[in-house]
């Protein structure tokens, strides 16, 4: 009599990320340390998850069985993908019949980049709005007349020019709202290969060591013969050079100021008593005076929850004056002291990424992944 072979499942972080966006029901059995399983985990609409340590499971599933539902799909998950597939393979085997493994672990789950089409422009462009669905970043492409523009771009170049040669669209320029500090950037990367230009706000720039654009209130940055212009808006508070881009007079790419849920953080440059009196103009004052109808696309989310129909983050600016509780604080000094004083923890290796974004320091590619682990921490309201 033949033995019986078990089957286990492979779920790309795609894959995974598309059954997020829509909403379907996922249990997760997370194999990591507990420490790091706090600290940041999959989650989504209809996820359940638990955590057991791998450590717990060497001698085998029996004890976590009758925790785990048996008619439903099952997702073991790990840092690097190794352990979630021995555990997964004892699930199979004891009769779990929808059992998958996280290619690659939370590593691959950190890195990966899913893009989603927001909208249309006016004059027959695009904006799409590439989602780090395991990190809450957000970057953009902006298309028109066979060119694009990125802005906020993040370390994983090779995507945003995929995408790119896939539609037969020439970047032409890549655009920071501002120096980051929770993750790596790759603006400048992406600009050297393609020979596009690197726009960076000159405010934020008085330590880096390459070559930039300044990006300034008052200029259009064309893409494309059809003239869909990106017209930068000072909005100081997160950082002193924040600046904010409006596009197509719809779309409000709003960098690390404002964001659906919650508001930026002064502090990640170590002078939150000096930039929260920026922060609040920006917010109350600066913001206010744009028409309610624009889009508001932000660098980052903090809660799947923040996460749309079709995977995308967005919402009305007027909308957010009468939900966001970053944006409905009557009293100035009362803004100033939540703001101070009611800090997340800092993102992981903030400092390091802000000499990195700089150009003072070179790390290797596992280096840079290593730095980037976990949430991205940039809210002030974050869970």
């Amino acid at each position: 009599m033949m033995e019986q072979q078990t089957s286990v499942k492979v779920m790309t972080a795609h894959e995974l990320t598309q059954l997020l966006f829509a909403q379907e029901e996922l249990f997760i059995l997370d194999v990591r340390n507990t420490s790091d399983y706090e600290n940041w985990r999959i989650e989504g609409h209809r996820v359940v998850s638990m955590n057991i340590p791998y450590f717990d499971l060497l001698d085998g599933v029996e004890s976590v069985l009758e925790k785990i539902p048996v008619h439903q799909k099952v997702l073991v998950v790990c840092a690097k993908e190794g352990s979630s597939i021995f555990v997964a393979e004892m699930l199979a085997e004891a009769g779990f019949t929808d059992v998958s493994y996280l290619q690659g672990g939370m590593k691959a789950w950190s890195d990966h980049l899913e893009p989603v089409k927001v909208g249309e422009l006016r004059d027959g462009g695009a904006i799409y709005q590439f989602v780090r669905i395991g990190k809450g970043c957000l970057s953009y492409m902006i298309v028109s007349g066979g060119e694009a523009a990125v802005v906020d771009t993040l370390r994983m170049t090779d995507v945003y020019e995929a995408f790119a040669a896939k539609h037969q669209w020439t970047i032409k320029h890549t655009i920071d709202t501002h120096l980051h500090a929770d993750h790596i950037s790759g603006g400048k990367k992406l600009a050297e290969r393609l020979d596009a230009s690197y726009w960076l706000p000159e405010k934020d720039a008085e330590e880096v060591t390459y070559f930039y654009r300044k990006l300034e209130e008052g200029q259009e940055i064309q893409v494309g013969a059809t003239k869909i212009a990106i017209l930068p808006i000072y909005s100081p508070g997160h950082t002193i050079g924040s600046t904010s881009l409006l596009v197509d007079d719809t779309y409000f790419l709003t960098g690390d100021s404002l964001f659906v849920a919650s508001i930026g953080r002064p502090d990640l440059a170590g002078k939150a008593e000096d930039w929260v009196g920026d922060l609040h103009n920006t917010l109350y004052n600066r913001y206010k005076e744009l028409p309610e109808h624009l889009v508001v696309l932000p660098a980052h989310f903090g809660s799947y929850t923040e996460i749309g129909p079709m995977g995308v983050v967005s919402a009305r600016l007027g909308d957010l004056y009468r939900n966001n509780p970053g944006l409905t604080i009557a009293d100035e000094s009362e803004f100033r002291h939540i703001v101070t004083h009611h800090l997340p923890p800092q993102p992981n290796a903030y400092q390091e990424i802000r000499q990195v974004n700089m150009g003072k320091l070179k790390p290797s590619e596992e280096e840079q992944q290593e730095m980037e682990v976990g949430p991205n921490r940039c809210a002030i309201h974050d869970k």
